[in-house]
């Protein structure tokens, strides 16, 4: 057996599908398939139900396929290790970040890493909070820039920046002439709100449940431009980051409030494996992030 041998094995796992997962290891499907019988002939125990259509594990199997996850951590963290460059910034990184953080950093910062690091090869991956930490788990990025939350604990984790919300109203709002807003305020009203699996959703909504304020739940939006367009339609308000707000008060039919009292903030935070030999990357990458940010201040 071979490390190539436990990728097809841990793609066949996460994919459920041959095909799929020969295309996830640019691989032919009788090539994997074949390789898969090939390693229980060698294990002499199998794998897979053969009877079913469907991609059913064995017992053994599923366990065989959680080891090989773990083989695979700790190759790609030997190779990290033996490449020599663990302090350096070049070859590739792998970093994931979520739909509330990437679309409104990564054009601050990008520009600016290929500048600084010109031998860093940037792979850059866009998923929400389970899903980054679950690839992150697997050794399959390299670090998360993410907001802290209670998933994010087992690993280490490096501030990157404090970030408001600020409230968000339509420009014919009651509120619209104010430049500041109290958040008891939000006391009865409605707030709209991301839909599940954002864990900027579950941040904003604590603030705003603290405040007395209840939920719109006959609407959950899939991004936060969506939430801007339904702010401007006068479907009603909500809470907004402060990276994805325009440098105008008002744009677009929706003007934003500083709120206070208090002031509703996520720690937005690079995030990496305990073990990884890569920490001192991970600290010129966080820190180059926070200058910039500093900068556009």
């Amino acid at each position: 057996m071979n490390i190539r041998d436990f990728e097809y094995l841990v793609a066949l796992a996460e994919h459920n599908h041959f095909r799929k997962a020969a295309e996830a290891c640019f691989v032919s499907q009788p090539t994997l398939s074949g390789q898969i019988r090939k390693l229980e002939d060698e294990l002499g125990t199998a794998l897979l139900e053969r009877s079913s259509r469907r991609v059913l594990f064995t017992d053994a199997g599923l366990q065989l396929v959680d080891q090989a996850k773990r083989i695979l951590t700790e190759v790609k963290t030997f190779k990290d290790m033996a490449s020599g460059q663990a302090g350096e910034m070049v070859g590739p990184m792998h970093i994931g970040f979520i739909p509330t953080v990437g679309p409104y950093l990564l054009p601050k910062i990008v520009p600016m890493l290929k500048e600084q690091f010109p031998e860093l090869e940037l792979y850059l991956h866009e998923a929400q909070t389970h899903q980054l930490v679950r690839q992150l788990e697997d050794g399959k990025l390299d670090c998360l820039v993410l907001a802290s939350v209670a998933e994010t604990a087992p690993f280490k984790e490096i501030e990157v920046y404090n970030e408001a919300l600020s409230v968000a109203v339509p420009c014919d709002h009651e509120w619209a002439t104010l430049d500041e807003i109290d958040m008891l305020e939000l006391n009865g009203r409605t707030v709209l709100a991301l839909g599940d699996g954002h864990c900027l959703r579950d941040q904003a909504l604590g603030f705003c449940f603290a405040a007395g304020a209840k939920d719109d739940e006959r609407f959950k939006a899939t991004s936060l431009e969506t939430l801007r367009n339904m702010v401007a339609a006068g479907a009603g308000i909500t809470l907004l980051p402060e990276l994805s707000l325009p440098k105008e008060k008002q744009k677009d039919g929706v003007c934003y409030l500083r709120a206070c009292n208090p002031v509703p903030s996520r720690s937005i935070v690079l995030a990496y494996r305990p073990g990884s030999p890569l920490r001192s990357r991970f600290e010129h990458l966080a820190a180059a992030i926070q200058q910039r940010l500093q900068q556009s201040h």
